[in-house]
């Protein structure tokens, strides 16, 4: 967007932004950091050519609160998340939005799947490390590795919130159906009656779901090191540069912003209607299991209040892979014992690292005990993986007789992926699957069905 066609949301947030900077000392706390990583995307956002991811503005807001004192940066915080969800709306409005979201949204995954190995990996080394100087070293990168995998997943949740919306508003502002493979522009509301919000709801959750920074005993200030590795703008991924990058800012009091869950569209809907089903015997829950949950419970409270975050990653890491008749009862008690936070780590690990059959069945189990937020989340994030995984994990499902689980799948990829994508899920068996993705499809609405099946054809998959 260039200066001078900049809408009024985008330049009414621009102006707000640089009014923010401005309060600040640009050569301390997560300024500085913003500043030194990726000076030409700072410069972006301050030109309007595009929105900062929301943890960005909200780190910004830590540092008032730091320079200011807390009041000072409450009474700027309502103000600036709706200027900022405008602003955001506004840039989605654009042509190609959607795909350019889609891209952003595989970046950030791999981001996040890079950040959560990396951590795994010095949380070992610290682990077994010969000496003081070298754990310090250690404990300053994994407080870095930490910093990426937060900040990678809060912009996981906004971009899929961001995607649901604009979906939504697809969806709403079109005619009732076209058989045009093109997605309808939004148009405006000519209707009587009170004007609609301007920020979807999605996005409004979307920028409270921002987990929250480390507790301060865990925010230890370390010697400034180089950072190891270049990668995506701000403070979400490491750079490579000759410069020292201080290390992350000591905590500061935190804001009062709620921890609410992104919400999508609900995915299986025809399980929905259904009402819930009998479990089968590998979904109900047993002694080990209610046993296994109370240990990890235990002992994650213990390391947390101990401050031994690194093993408490570690601990998170393998429960993602515990059988998704847990997950269930892992929400419930980690809740319970105040560990929310956790369990959105776990969830995003699961998302991040289960193989898409095993992805799909937690996301069933979830929802079929109530969960249905938990479930669409890893759900939405796990079906942004290559085409072909899809596409076989579809087929494991269909062979299982797992209809569930089938139809959760295959309506998150139509939904949650461009129609060019989710025609390529068909290609391990067109046979088998074209009817299965077109069906999904339908269910979504007409013009998608459409949209796939033009794509479909396009790829020379279907007539």
């Amino acid at each position: 967007m260039a200066a001078e066609q900049l809408p009024d949301s985008v330049r009414e947030f621009t102006d707000n932004l640089r009014g923010l900077l401005a309060r600040l000392d640009r050569y301390a706390g997560w300024c500085l950091v913003f500043w030194q990583r990726d000076p030409d995307g700072m410069r972006a956002c301050l030109e309007g050519r595009e929105p900062p991811p929301w943890d960005v503005v909200e780190s910004l807001l830590q540092d008032l609160a730091a320079v200011h004192g807390p009041a000072a940066a409450e009474a700027e915080l309502s103000r600036v998340r709706s200027l900022h969800a405008e602003a955001t709306a506004a840039f989605d409005a654009r042509p190609g939005a959607r795909q350019a979201l889609s891209d952003r949204l595989d970046v950030m995954l791999r981001e996040q799947r890079y950040a959560a190995d990396r951590r795994a990996d010095l949380t070992r080394r610290l682990a077994a490390a010969p000496n003081r100087e070298e754990a310090e070293a250690l404990g300053n990168d994994l407080a870095w590795a930490e910093d990426d995998h937060r900040r990678a997943t809060a912009r996981c949740a906004e971009v899929t919130a961001r995607m649901t919306a604009l979906d939504g508003r697809t969806r709403g502002a079109g005619p009732p159906h076209t058989h045009s493979r093109f997605a309808s522009r939004p148009t405006a509301d000519t209707a009587q009656g009170p004007a609609p919000d301007p920020i979807p709801p999605e996005l409004r959750a979307a920028q409270q779901h921002v987990p929250p920074p480390a507790p301060a005993e865990e925010a230890r200030p370390a010697p400034p090191r180089k950072r190891r590795r270049g990668g995506a703008r701000f403070a979400g991924a490491e750079d490579d540069g000759a410069a020292s990058v201080v290390t992350p800012p000591a905590a500061v009091p935190e804001l009062p912003v709620a921890a609410t869950v992104a919400r999508g569209a609900r995915f299986a809907g025809a399980a929905a209607e259904a009402g819930p089903a009998e479990p089968r015997p590998e979904e109900r829950i047993g002694a080990e299991d209610l046993r296994d949950v109370g240990h990890l419970v235990r002992t994650l409270t213990r390391l947390r209040r101990e401050g031994r975050s690194g093993e408490a990653h570690v601990l998170l890491n393998e429960a993602a892979y515990w059988p998704a008749v847990r997950f269930p009862l892992l929400a419930a008690e980690m809740e319970r014992a105040g560990l929310a936070a956790d369990w959105a780590t776990l969830l995003w690990e699961a998302a991040a690292t289960l193989p898409a059959e095993r992805l799909v069945a937690a996301a069933d189990t979830l929802t079929a005990a109530g969960r249905t937020e938990d479930g669409e989340q890893i759900l939405r994030q796990g079906v942004v993986r290559p085409a072909d995984e899809i596409g076989h994990a579809a087929l494991a499902l269909a062979d299982g007789t797992r209809h569930r689980e089938l139809r959760a799948l295959l309506d998150a990829c139509v939904r949650m992926r461009t129609p060019q994508d989710a025609a390529r899920t068909a290609a391990p068996d067109p046979g088998r699957l074209v009817p299965l993705l077109l069906t999904a499809a339908r269910a979504v609405s007409e013009e998608r069905h459409w949209d796939v099946l033009h794509a479909l054809r396009v790829a020379g998959l279907a007539a």
